[in-house]
């Protein structure tokens, strides 16, 4: 495993990655951890920061093309904020089944599910994780 060739490439998508591996072990810890109190409001908000980061970043990330630089990940980037802004929304209606529905689904949508894609062979994170 060598971080090179993620450094090494665009500043994007390092942003992007960082900011998505700090999100996903955030959102672990946001899913074990007890709920309701001040620590996981507070992580909470930082999680949705990470997240919208990961979202908005890959609107610069164009290395899969299929509709000019767009690909089907890019539905994704606009759903996340959409259900970033319902998942808060629900929290301070105090709907925590709602909260936690829309939370669990952003964090398995577009952190482990995405998350797996990047694992792809000839992806930056295959080369990360598994050499070239």
């Amino acid at each position: 495993m060598s971080l090179a060739p993620l450094l090494a490439a665009a500043p994007e998508i390092q942003v992007h990655a960082f900011a998505a591996m700090a999100a996903f072990v955030l959102g672990a810890v946001q899913i074990a951890a007890p709920k309701g109190t001040l620590p996981h409001r507070t992580v909470g908000w930082i999680w949705v920061g990470l997240m919208a980061v990961v979202a908005i970043s890959s609107f610069w990330i164009h290395e899969i093309r299929l509709w000019g630089p767009w690909s089907p990940i890019h539905f994704l980037s606009i759903f996340t904020p959409v259900m970033l802004v319902l998942a808060v929304w629900y929290a301070r209606r105090h709907n925590v089944r709602g909260h936690r529905i829309a939370m669990v689904s952003i964090f398995f949508g577009a952190l482990v599910i995405a998350g797996l894609f990047t694992f792809v062979p000839g992806r930056i994170m295959h080369t990360v994780v598994f050499g070239p």
